[in-house]
């Protein structure tokens, strides 16, 4: 769930948890951690069916059914959302890695096409809203890995899946680790990760035999994934089993009598993955010709349209998202010019914004902000204090205006970022599993290694919008309350069909969870009392504004990439230009210039291997808006904010036009 993105790196020699894997000493005081009394959440129960219903109780036995062998068949997205909780017969299924040979494959195809056979003879017209809002998102899911597998045969060339899975699998198992008197993990959870070591040689080999089907057949992942997230992070992944994750057993198995058998079974399957690791990093630099710079990222207009609309239920056409893409941009850079122009006056710059020509209006904001780069932190120490701060002064904002109902011991952590998921990631989220009991939310933070440009651009008044995007309002308390909620919200609803988060993925709970991150920003941008900023002041609203502009650039150059209608290097200055108000960043040599450049080049590396997700903020965000505003306007004095964000909620991690038409119509009721 990678967010804004400033910091970015690939393979740093170690890729450890060591320094960030501290739950034995949260648990007993963060929040996300389940008190071992409290029952497990379980969601999808039945609704008790309404009168003349009565395809509601077959259609849920056909859900559980779909959402179980889904789990079995992708055991890391089981590990994400905690499936060995959910369901006795996915006990041990974190010790293994999902089976993508060509006969599983077949099968798995096979499995999808008869849902989709049953659900079309279930009437919609007989079941409740809430069983047709589950079947039409099953048929959405349904139809994106079918066509993932049986028409574009994506696993021939997916190298991001195949080099980030996993690891992944192995550090969400850690994650949700029961906390021990002796340490952490109990036997049979280390036993998952022993046997989840070991399956990693034999699902890089059937990698290996998928990859070469592509090449034969031509169908080639982009030479930028070969390089980034294949030859160089499968070096990092070699790193990690090698020495990493031995290091880190031996640190949480502590004393125990079971420490040394433990310790030296991964030790073995630690070697041997990383072996394995190494040779696929070979056949990657031996199988694709390194002076091939083909272009092979784009989706293309049809296929584009196509995951638009079944994937984020949208139906604007790519040429009116690429419009309202650049509509979006240009009402979010006049109003960071307003609010520049304000913040140049106070510190006496003399720059033309206002009564300036375009030129001079963006070279102003950028002259405004450099002038508040210049408070940045002295080293990456002082980068995480800033933003414990600024998550402290949120909550603690959220009590004072009423927004929520804010427990007493609510509390956020922010831990650094492995190094496997730097290469994407300057500051990201990632949830505990709902279906457990155990495990804690984790808010990573990637540090600069003291890039001094990478620092200044984290200045102070840019740190404030990011902690409540990715902490409070935004995906902390967000997944924190879904979670309470859990029984309540269907098991589908959870789901990440595909992949959790690689260029398998769907997406489309990115709609609702980054959307929400989004629209958690601007609320606490909404004037109150003697604060016309709201939570912000007028130097961290605007870089909360930069944080929307951003998203609006996303989508013009998300769209332009994926359907021709930008190169690459076009969109990488079209990013610098828009967001960091740096049109020359290319060819600048200072610090400021180098990174945004870079910002900008690894933003549009990371939109080219995930068309679509990047729009999903905005969107997201967007529709949330809409949604609120026309609530508003039919209930009048009536309307409750609280009472909308919550029941928002509830609905679970999927796009709001599923139930949009729901929630207007019990407004009538």
């Amino acid at each position: 769930m990678n967010r804004r993105t400033f910091v970015h790196r690939v393979a740093q020699g170690a890729i450890g948890l060591g320094a960030l894997r501290q739950l034995a000493c949260h648990s007993s005081t963060d929040s996300t951690d389940r008190s071992a009394s409290a029952p497990a959440p379980q969601p999808g129960a039945v609704p008790t069916p309404e009168r003349g219903r009565t395809d509601d109780v077959p259609f849920a036995a056909l859900r559980d059914r779909y959402f179980l062998r889904t789990l079995e068949l992708n055991p890391v997205v089981s590990t994400y959302l905690g499936g060995d909780g959910y369901s006795p017969s996915l006990t041990g299924i974190n010790g293994r890695l999902r089976d993508i040979s060509p006969s599983a494959v077949k099968a798995e195809i096979d499995f999808l096409r008869g849902i989709a056979g049953e659900l079309e003879q279930l009437d919609p017209g007989r079941m409740s809203a809430s069983a047709q809002i589950d079947r039409a998102l099953i048929g959405a899911q349904v139809g994106f890995v079918l066509h993932q597998l049986a028409d574009r045969a994506y696993h021939q060339r997916s190298v991001d899946s195949y080099v980030a899975e996993p690891f992944r699998g192995i550090d969400w198992q850690m994650q949700q680790m029961t906390a021990a008197p002796d340490g952490l993990g109990t036997d049979p959870e280390w036993a998952d990760v022993v046997a989840r070591t070991r399956a990693v040689a034999a699902y890089l080999a059937t990698a290996r035999t998928n990859l070469e089907a592509g090449r034969a057949a031509g169908n080639a992942p982009d030479h930028r994934m070969v390089k980034v997230d294949g030859i160089d992070s499968a070096a990092a992944a070699a790193e990690f089993f090698r020495t990493e994750l031995p290091a880190l057993a031996a640190k949480h198995l502590g004393s125990r009598r079971t420490a040394r058998a433990t310790l030296a079974s991964l030790a073995e399957a630690g070697g041997t993955a990383a072996a394995a690791y190494a040779g696929f990093g070979r056949f990657l630099a031996s199988a694709y010709d390194p002076r091939d710079r083909t272009d092979r990222y784009a989706a293309g207009e049809a296929e584009y349209t196509w995951r638009v609309k079944n994937c984020l239920r949208d139906d604007r056409s790519a040429e009116a998202l690429y419009a309202y893409g650049a509509e979006q941009v240009a009402a979010y850079e006049d109003r960071m010019a307003r609010v520049a122009d304000e913040l140049a006056g106070k510190a006496g710059l003399r720059v033309r914004i206002g009564s300036g020509s375009d030129a001079e209006r963006r070279a102003g904001v950028r002259a405004v902000m450099d002038h508040l780069a210049k408070d940045a932190p002295r080293d990456d120490d002082e980068l995480f204090a800033w933003y414990r701060s600024a998550a402290v002064r949120a909550v603690a904002y959220g009590r004072e205006q009423r927004l929520f109902d804010v427990p007493a011991d609510y509390r956020l952590d922010i831990v650094p970022t492995p190094a496997a998921l730097r290469g994407t990631s300057g500051a990201s989220y990632y949830p505990a599993p709902p279906f457990k009991r155990s495990g804690v939310g984790r808010f990573y933070l990637t540090p600069t290694g003291g890039d001094p440009g990478q620092l200044a651009t984290q200045c102070r008044a840019s740190v404030a919008d990011t902690a409540v995007h990715e902490g409070f309002p935004g995906h902390d308390w967000n997944y924190k309350y879904m979670t309470q909620q859990a029984a309540g919200i269907s098991n589908v609803r959870w789901l990440t069909p595909g992949a959790v988060e690689d260029s398998a993925s769907m997406w489309e709970d990115s709609m609702a969870t980054e959307g929400w991150g989004l629209y958690a920003e601007e609320l606490m941008a909404e004037a109150a009392p003697g604060k016309p900023y709201g939570f912000y002041d007028a130097a961290e609203y605007l870089f909360m504004l930069q944080g929307l502009l951003l998203r609006a650039v996303r989508i013009r150059v998300d769209v332009g990439i994926h359907t021709g209608r930008m190169t690459f290097d076009e969109a990488v200055d079209y990013h610098a230009a828009h967001v960091s108000f740096l049109p020359d960043a290319r060819r600048r040599k200072d610090p400021i210039g180098r990174a945004a450049f870079e910002d900008a080049r690894q933003a549009i590396y990371r939109y080219s291997k995930w068309p679509t997700q990047a729009i999903t903020y905005m969107l997201g965000k967007t529709a949330i808006a809409d949604l609120r505003a026309e609530l508003h306007r039919r209930t009048g004095a009536a309307f409750d904010e609280k009472r909308f964000h919550e029941d928002l909620m509830r609905m679970g991690s999927i796009p709001i036009a599923y139930f949009r038409d729901l929630l207007l119509a019990r407004t009538r009721t």
